[in-house]
């Protein structure tokens, strides 16, 4: 009987990191995003996170201490690093998502001309009509900063993100304790007369 709530929450995980793979690539193939930096942790996310589920299915059908036990621990630390990470992501006040955009916004070519093309805005804090830009309002030279547009979502996304990240942190604790459970149920497979 703990095996089917053990094999689903497995399962549950493996069906995210395939959906976060596929968002991944998803993103990249229709051109809304081409820093293939950000596409390639996602994509090593995502795997990381079939692997684990893989891991705890094989252990549960095979009944493997061991694999359960690590199991256990990676899905331990996880969560610790995905409880924290949504926290940060909630406790974001607006100052320090502007220094966190403006950072971001200074290291990286590639999203700062994805920015400009997707929101139709230019430059961070100010419209310059001198400097380059693929946005459309380029040409009419009524562009906004696109930190103002970004400001529009960036509280909301990382609400979001905050929320699903903790919910999905406390399905990782659901998750530790089912395995607890079930590794310590006997074996059924196991020979009823044996001592061990």
């Amino acid at each position: 009987k703990g095996f089917l709530g053990f094999a689903c929450f497995s399962l549950l995980c493996g069906l995210v990191s395939l959906l976060l793979i596929g968002i991944a690539a998803w993103g990249i193939g229709f051109g809304l995003i081409s820093s293939f930096r950000v596409v390639g942790v996602a994509i090593a996310v995502g795997i990381f996170l079939f692997l684990i589920a893989l891991v705890g299915l094989i252990g549960a059908v095979k009944h493997h201490q061991v694999l359960l036990f690590f199991y256990m621990i990676i899905l331990l630390l996880v969560f610790i690093v995905q409880f924290s990470v949504s926290c940060a992501c909630l406790a974001l006040n607006k100052e320090q998502q502007s220094q966190l955009l403006e950072v971001g916004w200074n290291n990286t070519n590639s999203a700062r001309t994805d920015i400009e093309r997707n929101l139709n805005c230019c430059g961070f804090r100010t419209f310059d009509p001198n400097e380059t830009c693929l946005s459309d309002c380029f040409r009419s030279h009524q562009c906004r900063p696109c930190l103002l547009v970004i400001e529009e979502y960036s509280g909301m996304v990382l609400r979001f993100v905050g929320g699903i990240g903790l919910f999905f942190s406390f399905t990782e604790i659901l998750g530790v304790w089912l395995t607890y459970r079930y590794r310590n149920q006997k074996d059924p497979r196991a020979n009823p007369s044996a001592f061990l």
